[in-house]
């Protein structure tokens, strides 16, 4: 519960209900890491002690999304951004993750509308020992970070955009820099790059985020068009014909990825006991 409160937390009680509810039909827990199974252990693994290291690993979330994406376009090296409240990007080579911003818990990586992203483990223990409280850092980190704490009003990039303030302008500057760099490294352990996807809240509905990201990798061969770019409905492609890599706005959808698998699974089962 502790590796991800503001996701297992609902998750646990909605099962808890949904069980009380239903309690003659069966019920299937689709996992978001699962898909980030596939990440080898060199980008898997944390430089700590061995003793440590037993519990401690990068696992990755938003998989359920980033399997979608990857099954729309079908490309051998596909980079997914995956941006929404919670935000990932992702490297996926012939259909299988190999490496995502999102590691431990879910505040690692690129910031997001309320978490930091990655934060130098020293500032953390300097707060501590400053006499910031356990409980006060974890909800600075959980609730009163990233595009809000940067901007000092909102988490919302809509609202943001809306805003001429210094501190809106400098929240999202820092948001497209930080998700460009991620790009970029994920094309490092792709080898290459031969297609970019935007996908979930940010990613499908801000034309100016994609624009400030895709500005910024012009160098990977990303050419965006911005007449395309400027309101496409996902699915859609919003790069130059001239592009060297493919962008793309897909739509997110989980819910298919998680009911397919439990369809499958309950397929499976049935045939099991059909067997016996």
């Amino acid at each position: 519960m502790e590796l991800a409160p503001l996701h297992n937390r609902p998750a646990v009680e909605a099962i808890a209900a949904a069980r009380r509810a239903l309690p003659d039909i069966p019920h299937v827990a689709v996992f978001d890491t699962a898909f980030h199974a596939t990440i080898p252990d060199v980008a898997a693994t944390y430089a700590l002690p061995a003793e440590w290291r037993r519990d401690i690993r990068r696992y990755g979330f938003h998989g359920l999304s980033v399997q979608w994406a990857s099954e729309r376009l079908g490309v051998k090296r596909l980079v997914v951004c995956h941006l929404g409240g919670g935000c990932s990007v992702t490297a996926v080579r012939d259909g299988r993750s190999i490496d995502t911003t999102m590691g431990f818990t879910p505040l690692e990586g690129v910031p997001m509308a309320t978490r930091p992203g990655s934060v130098d483990p020293g500032a953390i223990l300097y707060l501590l020992r400053r006499g910031v409280e356990l409980g006060e850092l974890d909800d600075a980190i959980e609730h009163r970070s990233g595009l809000l704490g940067l901007s000092g009003r909102s988490g919302d990039v809509a609202e943001l955009e809306r805003s001429d303030a210094v501190e809106a302008r400098l929240a999202l500057d820092v948001f497209a820099y930080r998700v460009a760099g991620a790009v970029a490294a994920m094309a490092v352990a792709l080898d290459g790059l031969d297609a970019l996807v935007f996908t979930a809240g940010i990613g499908e509905h801000s034309s100016r985020v994609r624009a400030d990201v895709c500005s910024r990798l012009g160098f990977l061969g990303v050419d965006l068009d911005p007449e395309r770019n400027s309101n496409p409905t996902p699915d859609a492609d919003v790069s130059t014909k001239t592009s060297a890599v493919r962008v793309a706005v897909i739509r997110a959808r989980e819910e298919l990825v998680a009911a397919r698998a439990a369809r499958a699974l309950l397929e499976l089962a049935h045939l099991r006991d059909f067997a016996t």
